[in-house]
């Protein structure tokens, strides 16, 4: 398979200017902190147990077996280890703002043989105690020393929170009691109800979100407290939070507790909540009204570790929510829900999948409309071109690694990098099926290596991938901005942030000739004897009639002050 002109060039620009070093290069150091918006966030998104291995001694805590299908076991990935890639400096070179972590809480023990083949909770979506961390993970120590490691780099620190369901019932693992949860019907997705009260699949015990009735701990999870010598301190825990709110003991209640504790003990910056349109929007709400108590809490607590006065971000998977959508998602029967109403900042973009395969320009200022003076006016998207669940990513072959990046983080919003998007980790793995494709582990061998596949380099990739992730990060306007077209060929446009004290713009040229240096016409956007960087070869020039010229030969150039 040959690379497209673009991608060609590209990785002919990276091996001559940058070299071919599988090494990632350290993030130059900032004198002041750069300005931080979710709104132009680079998320990146990791299975912690699928990213890197520190210590192989809790590869099967709990008597787990290593008797799973294909990519459906425990791995070993861990916490220790995002924490060692982090002070690496691994996502600071990627210009990552924002770290999303699948669910860390203890899963259920053993694994389960409904349908795929022997599969175990290591993704984190099959809970049985939301208070703890799973040993095949770590410990709450090690969760506590990645979110304040993430916090030293600068980085936010996004949780995964599921209020929808608990893990399957096995021989090891019991039913939640019935007043907590339901196990049947399943969802049919006609309308609100027959997606909201029941079960995604057999076997998936579903919370009675919807109730109000109180419930008492399930005896299972007290005897586990007893066990573990802190019965005492969870139920006081649990008495204090039902006596200041004065919420009844129901089910969702629990639950928002127990998820607004992570926050107030280790101090995550947000939430990305799992399986949104299957829990009542009142729900939500309730979840990101304690969520924010519980941030403001921790930030009065930890003065000196929190990076700013944020509020407390959260955003939505709503399966199957496009951009196009607006503000509503169809649930079916003429029932609709706005989940921004719900306290959502921002909503996961399934879209750009799809949208990807269109041309740059059609892209954007799409996008951009949408997103200043269009529906979504005021709120944001998370884009992303693949992910764990998502059965048909963009470039699933992973041919277009070059293209992949320069649509995803040119894209307006922010950007949702899936482990292993800078590296083309494969996602068409054979020997799996379904949803475990998209889930090996992380190719740092193919990295370290620099092996070469489908005529491109893997560590040129990845530069590829820390150029524009710089980039962003540099300039809130790439993600935050508004977009305008400057010409068509070769293409050429602008992007501006003006909101409060924060100014910033830049301009970006695309698919360049690569015989010569090209001269930009800047259209005014920069001034006569100003000093602009282009962010791809790390040159600098002075703008000269209107237009500036790096010396380089690059496709892509990325131009903005420093």
């Amino acid at each position: 398979m040959k690379l497209t002109s673009l991608a060609l060039t590209l990785a002919m620009a990276l091996g001559t200017a940058a070299g071919a070093s599988a090494a990632p290069a350290a993030a130059p150091a900032a004198n002041k902190p750069r300005p931080f918006l979710w709104e132009n966030a680079t998320v990146y998104f990791l299975l912690t147990d699928r990213f890197n291995n520190a210590f192989t001694g809790n590869d099967l805590a709990y008597d787990r077996k290593a008797d799973a299908a294909p990519l459906r076991g425990f791995m070993g990935g861990d916490l220790a280890g995002v924490i060692n890639k982090i002070n690496d400096g691994y996502f600071d070179s990627l210009g990552v703002t924002a770290l999303w972590i699948t669910p860390p809480v203890e899963q259920i023990h053993d694994g389960t043989d409904e349908g795929t083949g022997r599969s175990y909770g290591f993704h984190g979506y099959w809970a049985s105690d939301f208070t703890a961390v799973d040993a095949n993970l770590g410990t709450a120590n090690d969760f506590r020393n990645l979110v304040d490691a993430a916090h030293a780099h600068g980085i936010r620190v996004l949780l995964d929170v599921v209020m929808n369901h608990t893990g399957p019932v096995t021989e090891d693992d019991p039913v939640w009691p019935k007043d907590w949860v339901r196990t049947a019907p399943q969802c049919t997705y006609k309308d609100a109800k027959t997606t909201v009260e029941c079960t995604l699949v057999k076997n998936l015990p579903d919370f009675l979100t919807e109730s109000d009735t109180p419930v008492e701990l399930p005896e299972r999870l007290a005897a586990k407290w007893q066990r573990e010598g802190r019965f005492e301190e969870e139920v006081k825990s649990l008495n204090d939070f039902f006596a200041r709110t004065g919420y009844p003991r129901a089910p969702r209640y629990y639950l928002i507790k127990w998820h607004t504790d992570w926050i107030r003990k280790y101090g995550v910056d947000g939430f990305r909540a799992d399986t949104v349109k299957h829990v009542e929007s009142k729900v939500w709400k309730e979840l990101l009204k304690e969520a924010a108590l519980a941030y403001e809490d921790w930030k009065k607590a930890n003065p000196d570790k929190k990076l700013g006065d944020d509020k407390f971000y959260s955003t939505a998977e709503v399966y199957n929510y496009r951009i196009g959508d607006g503000l509503y998602h169809d649930l079916g029967g003429g029932q609709s829900v706005n989940y921004y109403l719900a306290g959502f900042n921002s909503m996961i973009n399934f879209g750009l999948v799809k949208d990807a395969e269109k041309d740059y320009e059609t892209l954007f200022s799409s996008y951009s409309n949408a997103l200043h003076g269009g529906r979504l006016n005021g709120v944001s998207v998370l884009n992303y071109l693949d992910s764990h669940d998502d059965g048909a990513p963009f470039d699933a072959s992973r041919r277009k690694p070059f293209e992949s990046a320069t649509k995803l983080l040119l894209a307006p919003g922010a950007a949702q990098i899936y482990y292993g998007d800078e590296t083309a980790r494969k996602l068409d793995i054979a020997q799996a099926s379904g949803d475990a494709k998209l889930r090996s582990f992380m190719n740092w061998n193919e990295l370290a290596d620099n092996a070469e596949r489908d005529g491109y380099k893997i560590a040129d990739v990845r530069a590829h991938w820390a150029r524009l992730g710089q980039f962003r990060k540099a300039h809130v306007s790439v993600g935050a901005g508004v977009h305008q077209q400057l010409q068509a060929k070769p293409y050429v446009f602008k992007r501006t942030y003006d909101q409060g004290d924060i100014h910033d713009k830049v301009v970006v040229a695309l698919d360049l000739p690569t015989d010569k240096p090209t001269v930009i016409n800047l259209h005014g956007v920069f001034a006569n004897g100003q000093k602009v960087k282009d962010y791809y070869s790390g040159k600098v020039a002075v703008v000269r009639g209107g237009t500036v010229n790096f010396g380089t030969r690059n496709a892509l150039v990325l131009i903005g002050q420093e």
